[in-house]
């Protein structure tokens, strides 16, 4: 959440800290080099052999190749860049000419040990730098990459210009298929993957697992592998590759399906099936300023923003109520409205973090300092329960620890809810992901920030800018097929233009993407394979921006909300 409009969008602040703190020059295309030390530099094997790329993070795709039909494509993560390289025999003391075309959001081009060269660029640009070998080099590294979070790229005729070394040839025969491949061992979130290892001269580095059309898992070296995060009573499928230390990688074995277990049952919770959340300020920052009582009865669930930090114990949190600033509304009302929000059949929540919030649990006592004044705070003022929107990040090892404890201290009627930004949820293996996982017997919703992001990948591999229903959809549907129930997806948007530095929408684009979401209906030019009637609701930032704004979030999207099957 925002306090203000200071922040600005992801994307564009990761190139301007780029070109502050590294400096790196973009060299201007040159024509084609005559010589090409480069193993499949155009990758027409339509493969990888030759390259080897992090954590599987390329592949050769087809469809947009500059020429021919291949091309590589990287996708980083949180964690990782997509970096792919490859090592050619050089020759010492000798210059050499480097470039590749790209295009993409921060792609790199270099050498291990030599200069480098970026770009951002909706179309094919050509990236180009040289370097020369020291005294006793016979091999040099050159390499391709992204940057961390960003949507993938993609890069095509890499050539590197000239003299040849006299190492050996580099190794270009791909291993042999996995064969053998069950999935067993069904339980209601995990599915075991078994299969005969692979054959390879050189031996094998790692298998990639498919999941359905999902992108592929690096998972080792080794021939059995859990797959996580699944949802109840669903079936999957399953490929598997395997692939060398050059980067050569061998066809994918036939698919195999599996089918999940049952799912727990859910946690008993007073909540409608359908709910709209509403964050409160407890300060004022140009907003209509409002007691609790002012919130509209569209609202379900109001999440008072924020607790603070405990300076005493790491991990801690308090609450103050902004007093002077709320034109003195005083704690003894705080609380009485409270209690009636809760006598009328609403739920009222503390929130944590905050676009300013400090409060971070990265340790064993972190965690057990955080459930234990939370619990305090939420027993003195009448909270049902508690929101993580923690945008300086989690960890989701100590934070469920934290989550895990207070629940049990408070009752199985606590609320817990999670408000991440966009990013966050691009990927189970990231940590706000990782986290709602980890807790998902006892979460109740996850409001993920559709806004303040510019444009993100969706859960179909296309990349969609904020502020339109394909956005909203394709965003949620990563969830949604990433391992949460329906019921607990929440789709978060700003209440007015004021409440957020990008990324509102009017109320009907929400209402659309619901209606796609939960029945199919008014979608944009995506539409999903499925649907998911029991989605949770919607929510927005804030109570006090819907009011300045007329209540018009309140009012049509609290209505649709309510409406939805």
């Amino acid at each position: 959440m925002t306090r203000s409009r200071s922040r600005r969008p992801l994307a564009a602040i990761i190139p301007a800290v780029l070109l502050a703190s590294v400096g790196l020059l973009l060299v201007p295309g040159a024509s084609s080099a005559a010589t090409n030390l480069v193993t499949n530099g155009t990758f027409e094997t339509g493969s990888l052999a030759g390259w080897s790329c992090s954590a599987g993070t390329g592949a050769a795709v087809s469809g947009s190749a500059r020429t021919g039909t291949y091309a590589l494509q990287g996708t980083p993560t949180s964690g990782d860049t997509a970096r792919c390289s490859q090592t050619v025999s050089v020759r010492p003391s000798s210059t050499y000419t480097l470039s590749a075309w790209v295009k993409g959001s921060n792609v790199y081009l270099g050498s291990d040990g030599g200069a480098s060269t970026w770009t951002t660029s909706s179309a094919w640009s050509q990236l180009t730098t040289t370097f020369t070998t020291s005294a006793s080099a016979t091999t040099a590294t050159i390499y391709l990459h992204g940057w961390y979070g960003v949507p993938a790229y993609q890069a095509d005729d890499v050539v590197l210009d000239g003299p040849g070394g006299t190492g050996p040839p580099p190794d270009t025969t791909a291993p042999s298929t996995p064969g053998g491949l069950t999935v067993g061992s069904p339980t209601s979130s995990s599915l075991r993957l078994n299969w005969s290892a692979a054959t390879d001269a050189s031996g094998i580095d790692h298998y990639e697992v498919v999941r359905g059309t999902e992108a592929a898992a690096s998972v080792g070296n080794v021939t059995s592998w859990t797959a996580t995060g699944l949802a109840p009573r669903t079936t999957y499928g399953f490929k598997v590759r395997a692939c060398d230390p050059s980067g050569n990688c061998s066809p994918y074995g036939a698919s195999v399906s599996g089918t999940t277990s049952d799912g727990p049952t859910v946690p008993p919770s007073s909540l409608p099936k359908h709910i709209l959340t509403g964050y409160w300020q407890n300060f004022n920052n140009g907003a209509a300023v409002q007691k609790i009582s002012d919130v509209p009865a569209a609202y379900d669930l109001i999440a008072v923003a924020f607790a603070d930090a405990d300076a005493a114990r790491p991990g801690g949190v308090t609450f103050n109520l902004d007093s002077a600033g709320l034109n003195g509304y005083t704690v003894a009302q705080f609380k009485a409205d409270i209690a009636a929000k809760k006598a009328a059949g609403k739920k009222v929540i503390l929130s944590v973090g905050g676009e300013r919030g400090t409060i971070s649990v990265g340790s064993a006592t972190a965690a057990s300092n955080f459930a234990s004044t939370a619990l305090s705070v939420l027993r003195e003022y009448g909270f049902d329960g508690i929101d993580i929107d923690l945008e300086n990040g989690v960890n989701a090892q100590y934070m469920g620890q934290a989550l895990r404890s207070l629940q049990s201290q408070f009752g199985a009627g606590l609320i817990i809810a999670m408000a991440p930004q966009t990013i966050d949820m691009q990927s189970p293996s990231f940590e706000y992901f990782k986290l709602a996982l980890a807790i998902k017997d006892i979460l109740t919703v996850v409001n993920v920030q559709y806004y303040n992001s510019g444009a993100m990948n969706g859960c179909n591999g296309q990349v969609y800018s904020q502020g339109t229903v394909d956005f909203i959809t394709a965003q949620a549907c990563i969830m949604l097929q990433g391992g949460l129930r329906p019921d607990q997806v929440g789709l978060g948007l700003p209440a007015s233009t004021r409440g957020a530095g990008s990324g509102y929408v009017s109320p009907t684009i929400v209402n659309n993407a619901l209606d796609c979401l939960t029945k199919g209906t008014n979608c944009g030019s995506f539409k999903p394979s499925t649907t998911w009637p029991t989605l949770r609701g919607a929510m927005t930032w804030s109570t006090n921006w819907d009011a300045t704004n007329g209540n018009q979030f309140s009012n049509q999207v609290g209505a649709h909300v309510h409406s939805l099957p």
